[in-house]
């Protein structure tokens, strides 16, 4: 294993890869081939030009030696389908979790039973690329690989090689047909049959169920630089571990310590963990979590059932979908098999729509209440502009896609068609309201004039305000049911806004406390802010405090993060706490760790995640990157190689809020 392990982290498989030089887009437009046909075709050729390579002594096989996929479609012709359509972010599908539960089970050929002429297409493709694995398999002589792919992906499989190989082979189509950000979805829920079968007949000890699973994790980190994101590491390879099943039994088993292990191990990004907990969690599972954590990896990432599943039922989610739920790329709550929900389709800055009402509606509000008024009236204003602007939502057909997932035609919809908003900058957003209250309104100590031409001024002229209104005024995180109330109030003007209304595909809209790169993105849309911000300086990521803010301790922001009302921004965001790595000495550190991730879960908090960070590593990473090259940090809903990052969010992660428990 630690010979395979070298191999890829040192990149060493990167030396079969070539590159196609394909005018697709221009060929298909002068044949005039519809979109279904341009991906079909595209995924015949790709499957056919790829080389089967097998690395030394891997058990799990499939890797791309093509690292570019030429798009379907002209930039003429990009435009003119986006002047008709709203085009999501690339225009493939993603961000979807299909039904690996019954297509490993049941075989493609059987899948191919009941499919149309390009699904059809698509399934011969990808047999026949794994029929030519199988035969450089029998030149090498790797009888064991041989005997795998002599029964999948064509059947089902029937002990675990076999299906971690026939998910591999899924997720390696997916990713080649074009679609990114595939989710792993409940991993050891539907693998976990397969394991106890080969565990119960002595195929397997533990140790060696282990050497496997290790192997399997290692094909998620052999192409995901190849691997669509905002930065490398964005990649969308989160796996679910653990939560209850539909007769509300614990899933939570020997495989997913397993998981944990294998990622502790291996220490590598992917896949990205996440793992399920509830009231009867027990405090071991937790432990084991903070394993992970204290290893640096940004994950586990935690979600709460006993919040998550009854907030996707009050939305209208069918109970047996929503105990099954799982999470998109980083942190948006998705069904497996039938949902085909946006979650990640726009997002609302909380310090914008502050920032236009104290520059348009500050003099005419004569209370706070008035202010608070006019911040919840732009608020439904922004949130109007958004559902308004999608509208005629496309994505390019997916031959394969449609394959495993269990409705009709995912490309028109699915069971679930519902969109995700993020909210961001909710602790810019809450400390500025907080501030506005206390020092304009209730204290009178400064006029609405002169906080506006302070921030104006990126309070180059007035150090003594800022210095207030960045030290001294009321923070979320800091457990001050002032600025906490206002948090929790802005979360429920933006679910308000979106409450009741449709979306073009017959769904819902979903509030979400999520911010993704937005908290870079949108804070460079505004200048200073009134709660001490200044210019150039980002929100805190996610749903988390204001970087700068005099924090008493971890405990104080559980406290403020976990008083919302979240099944009514129940699309997904997670608290995100920094801790220094350093505390993870201490012999109890494991077991403090453990507690206060519970403790947030009993006070009703809904999701979160944790990061061991050492800014001396980091800072010593950014100016010999060579020496810290398996240096990992959480960024926003996914975990990244330090060294990979662009410097505005390698600077982002050095200026956050460490705490120590």
């Amino acid at each position: 294993m630690k010979e395979l392990l070298h191999y890829i982290v040192s990149k060493q498989h990167h030396k079969f890869r070539k590159t196609v030089d394909w005018n697709l887009g221009e060929e298909y437009s002068a044949k005039g081939l519809t979109p279904v046909e341009r991906m079909t075709d595209r995924f015949e050729r790709l499957t056919a030009a790829e080389t089967p390579v097998i690395l030394p002594n891997e058990k799990i096989c499939f890797i791309r030696t093509i690292s570019n996929i030429p798009d379907c479609f002209t930039e003429k012709e990009w435009e003119e389908i986006k002047s008709k359509h709203y085009i999501h972010e690339l225009g493939y599908m993603s961000n979807l979790s299909p039904d690996y539960e019954n297509i490993i089970k049941i075989g493609l050929l059987e899948a191919r039973k009941t499919a149309d002429e390009y699904s059809r297409r698509s399934i011969d493709a990808i047999i026949g690329l794994a029929d030519r694995y199988k035969e450089e398999a029998e030149k090498q002589g790797r009888d064991d690989i041989v005997a795998t792919l002599n029964r999948v992906p064509r059947y089902g499989a029937t002990n675990l090689r076999e299906a971690l190989q026939f998910f591999r082979i899924i997720h390696y189509a997916l990713w080649l047909e074009g679609n990114y950000h595939n989710t792993v979805g409940r991993f050891d829920k539907y693998m976990y049959p397969y394991f106890k079968k080969d565990m119960d007949a002595g195929v397997y000890t533990l140790d060696t169920a282990l050497e496997l699973i290790e192997d399997f994790f290692l094909s998620f980190n052999k192409d995901s630089d190849t691997y669509i994101g905002v930065q490398q590491g964005d990649n969308g390879q989160s796996m679910m571990l653990g939560g209850m099943d539909e007769d509300g039994n614990e899933v939570f088993n020997e495989l997913s310590k397993l998981c944990l292990k294998a990622s502790n191990n291996l220490l590598l990004i992917d896949p990205k963990i996440n793992l399920r907990v509830n009231k009867n969690t027990p405090i071991e599972v937790y432990e084991l979590g903070t394993e992970l954590t204290k290893a640096g990896l940004g994950f586990p990432q935690y979600s709460n059932d006993d919040i998550v599943i009854a907030g996707l039922e009050k939305l209208g989610y069918e109970h047996n979908d929503a105990v099954n739920y799982t999470c998109a790329a980083c942190w948006e709550f998705i069904v497996p098999k039938v949902g085909a929900d946006v979650a990640n389709i726009a997002a609302l800055s909380y310090p914008k729509v502050i920032d236009e009402v104290i520059h348009e509606d500050f003099e005419a509000a004569e209370t706070f209440e008035d202010f608070l008024a006019a911040v919840k009236r732009r608020i439904q204003i922004k949130c109007d502009e958004i559902t308004e602007n999608v509208k005629d939502l496309w994505f390019v057909p997916s031959p394969f896609m449609k394959v495993i997932m269990s409705v009709d035609d995912i490309g028109v919809g699915g069971k679930y068609n519902n969109f995700g908003v993020h909210g961001t900058g909710i602790a810019t957003g809450a400390d500025s309201l907080a501030a506005i209250k206390k020092y304009v309104y209730d204290q009178k100590k400064f006029t609405r004039a002169q906080l506006v031409k302070a921030v104006d001024e990126d309070f180059a002229n007035d150090s003594d305000m800022l210095a207030v209104l960045r030290y001294e005024a009321p923070k979320m995180g800091q457990n001050d049911d002032e600025a906490d109330k206002l948090g929790c109030a802005l979360l429920s003007y933006f679910a308000d806004a979106l409450e009741g209304k449709k979306n073009c595909r017959g769904g819902i809209w979903r509030a979400g406390t999520g911010s993704a790169m937005y908290y870079l993105w949108h804070a460079a849309e505004i200048g200073a802010s009134p709660d001490g911000r200044r210019k150039g300086e980002p929100f805190g990521t996610n749903f988390s405090c204001s970087i700068y803010a005099k924090i008493p301790g971890p405990i104080s922001v559980i406290s403020s993060f976990s008083k919302p009302d979240f099944s009514r921004a129940i699309n997904g965001g997670p608290l995100t706490l920094e801790f220094h790595g350093g505390m993870f000495n201490n012999d109890d550190s494991i077991s403090k760790v453990a507690r206060l991730v519970k403790s947030y879960f009993d006070m009703g908090g809904h999701q979160l995640q944790l990061n061991a960070v050492n800014a001396a590593a980091m800072r010593d990473a950014q100016l010999h990157p060579e020496n810290h090259l398996q240096l990992v940090v959480r960024i926003w809903g996914w975990s990244a190689y330090f060294v990979e990052l662009d410097k505005e969010y390698q600077d982002h992660v050095l200026a956050r809020q460490e705490y120590t428990v």
